[in-house]
């Protein structure tokens, strides 16, 4: 598969997984302002696409490679990063790499909330400067 048609699959995948992500994002907000459904959404249904993605793929051969591109990495991707982490995360743990995967996990959790702080206080200090 050509690097260019891949990359045109995946952002044509991304485009339709946030364009999904944005939609899913506006009509969770009629139950409530205050707790992100649409996010909580987006990732346990991103992770519900991209399991059976990849079950489905690893037990048939109905889905091509450009398919898969398009489906996973571009959709679930534009749609939820989650399900990538997920589904890397589930990776480790079939493979029984137990403490790569709890490593893996406790990393991307507490790096990502602990970059998303330092971000906002860079940006804080920025201002006041």
């Amino acid at each position: 598969m050509r690097l260019l048609f891949s990359m045109l699959l995946v952002g044509a995948g991304g485009f339709v997984g946030s364009v999904l992500r944005y939609a899913l994002a506006l009509a969770a907000q009629r139950y409530s302002i205050s707790f992100p459904h649409g996010t909580l959404w987006a990732n346990l249904l991103g992770c519900l696409a991209i399991g059976a993605i990849s079950a489905l793929a690893a037990a048939t051969e109905v889905l091509s490679p450009a398919v898969r591109l398009l489906l996973a990495t571009g959709i679930c991707g534009g749609f939820t990063t989650m399900s990538s982490f997920i589904y890397e995360l589930a990776q480790l743990l079939r493979d029984n790499e137990l403490w790569l995967a709890a490593g893996y996990f406790g990393l991307t959790l507490g790096g990502c909330l602990a970059m998303f702080w330092i971000g906002a206080l860079a940006v804080k200090l920025l201002l006041k400067a």
